[in-house]
């Protein structure tokens, strides 16, 4: 007879999960008022809650002033659910091998944002796993988050054997490399973990390299300030608020940012995803900057509807695209001046 582990292992990957494990949330001292602080220094939610701390006061999250509320919360599940007992981590592969046209007159949209906006996706398959697991333990207690609640869910997802965190602070997958959605479902369920990910990155600092601002200030740790995610999609403030050396690093760079990412091994030769969400459209795949420039704001949202690329909002977009053109301006003069 299969036990409960197995029975949901099975119906995540039925329900097209890529990757799916489990991770034990660590129960001690839940009743104190701060179990971050007063659990045992060596548990998982309070390793979290120190490295949170750390990174806050750095001052590393930029104007995303929500990572900053209740840290306690966000570094322990059994906070966010009180009495959750397991941790059901779920990966999606978004790796296709098309590549992007980057022409000097397109900019450069991350490979994430290409097709559909990942939520939609995750949200429909994790409300049918949980419908599952509520049919088979009914007693159980869940909640489900997709990028979108208090939960570091790729350092769960390391505990739960999905892969490890790379020194750019994303986590890389044996099978996947660095091409994995991540999502998560916290359960009062108790159910057998998985071996957590072994860090395989030894002494390649590529990643680190790789980063065009410097963002990446130690290994595993990302200042946002300083980010081109960060800036061209969190960011809400104007061009004029952006350092001037910092909008040349952009370079075409209109939404989001994957150098650190395309540099590292263990992307090289990766499985495409046949999930057709994922696929690119011509617009993702070769963003014309003046075409794009030239949207309206109601253009804007009709092109975009239902991709990640309207979390940047229709000012921000305009703004990217802007900085993307001078940047093209400026490289296309020193090409015309540089002495053959």
């Amino acid at each position: 007879m299969k036990s409960l582990t197995e029975t949901i292992k099975e119906e995540a990957s039925r329900l097209g999960f890529d990757a799916v494990g489990f991770a034990s949330v660590q129960t001690e001292n839940l009743s104190k008022p701060d179990p971050c602080l007063k659990a045992s220094a060596t548990s998982l939610p309070a390793i979290l809650y120190k490295r949170l701390r750390n990174w806050l006061d750095a001052g590393y999250e930029a104007s995303m002033e929500w990572m900053g509320r209740l840290p306690e919360r966000r570094s322990n599940p059994a906070i966010v659910l009180p009495g959750c007992r397991s941790i059901i981590s779920v990966g999606l592969n978004y790796f296709t091998h098309e590549q992007a046209n980057e022409s000097q007159e397109n900019g450069r949209i991350a490979r994430y944002a290409w097709g559909q906006d990942y939520h939609t996706v995750f949200k429909k398959r994790l409300v049918e796993l949980e419908k599952f697991i509520k049919k088979i333990a009914p007693d159980a207690q869940t909640k489900w988050y997709v990028d979108t609640g208090p939960v570091m869910e790729k350092a769960w997802a390391q505990e739960a054997g999905l892969g490890w965190i790379g020194k750019h602070s994303n986590l890389v997958s044996s099978d996947y490399g660095s091409w994995l959605l991540l999502g998560e479902i916290l359960t009062t369920l108790e159910l057998d973990p998985d071996t957590p990910g072994a860090d395989l990155c030894g002494s390649c600092t590529l990643c680190i390299q790789a980063c065009p601002t410097g963002a990446i200030v130690e290994p595993y740790v990302v200042n946002a300030e300083t980010c081109i995610s960060f800036i061209t999609i969190e960011f809400r403030g104007q061009e004029e608020e952006i350092p001037e050396e910092l909008k040349k690093k952009m370079g075409n760079r209109i939404f989001g940012c994957d150098d650190c990412l395309d540099i590292c091994p263990y992307n090289n030769n990766r499985m495409a995803t046949d999930e057709l969400a994922f696929q690119p459209s011509e617009v993702t795949i070769g963003p014309n900057l003046s075409e794009l420039a030239a949207l309206e704001k109601k253009e804007f949202t009709d092109m975009f509807a239902g991709s990640p690329i309207r979390r940047a909002k229709h000012e921000g977009f305009l703004r990217n695209l802007q900085i993307a053109q001078h940047n093209a301006l400026s490289s296309k003069k020193s090409n015309v001046t540089r002495p053959s």
